[in-house]
């Protein structure tokens, strides 16, 4: 069996968006049922110089649809926008994005494998092909941001574990 880059990303990024989905979900139960103000999670940071958590489920969308997007365009930048504020607004951001993935075809994310490819930031530009920029800078950035985000809500107290980072694994029918 050939693997290809479709089931190299897609898959895993709609594994993690649910899951990242699904604890933006406890995060905002924990926050009611204990009383805490949202906005202490919203904003939490785990150094001063980092992006609060707002940021890093923003960055799960921009590193895996925007990603995709970037390459049908052949350029992607940096999403300087502002990220969803609330939980709900979070929680559509990634719903809207998973509701894109899945629309996307084998095929066309099959057929970006050898397209050239940049990274723009201001006026520095690096070149990529589609399959390197996708699995050697925006998976790894797609990975930090998803760990960072449950890594805030851990800090925070939240109980959650493993389990609710990784989602439902792609197991064998049957099992």
């Amino acid at each position: 069996m050939t693997f290809s880059l479709y089931a190299a990303t897609i898959p895993s990024y709609l594994q993690m968006l649910r899951s990242m989905s699904a604890l933006i979900d406890k995060a905002d139960s924990f926050c009611r049922d204990n009383d805490i103000a949202a906005e202490s999670f919203l904003q939490a940071r785990l150094a001063e110089d980092m992006h609060p958590f707002t940021y890093q489920i923003k960055s799960t969308a921009v590193h895996s649809l925007g990603a995709i997007e970037g390459v049908r365009k052949g350029s992607f930048s940096p999403d300087n926008t502002p990220p969803p504020e609330t939980f709900d607004a979070l929680k559509a951001r990634l719903q809207e994005t998973i509701a894109a993935l899945e629309a996307i075809s084998p095929d066309e994310v099959n057929g970006f494998v050898g397209r050239d490819m940049k990274f723009v930031i201001g006026e520095r530009q690096l070149d990529f092909t589609a399959e390197n920029f996708l699995l050697s800078f925006s998976q790894p950035n797609f990975y930090f941001h998803a760990t960072t985000a449950y890594d805030l809500l851990r800090s925070k107290g939240l109980p959650i574990g493993k389990r609710d980072f990784m989602g439902m694994p792609r197991i064998k029918a049957g099992q």
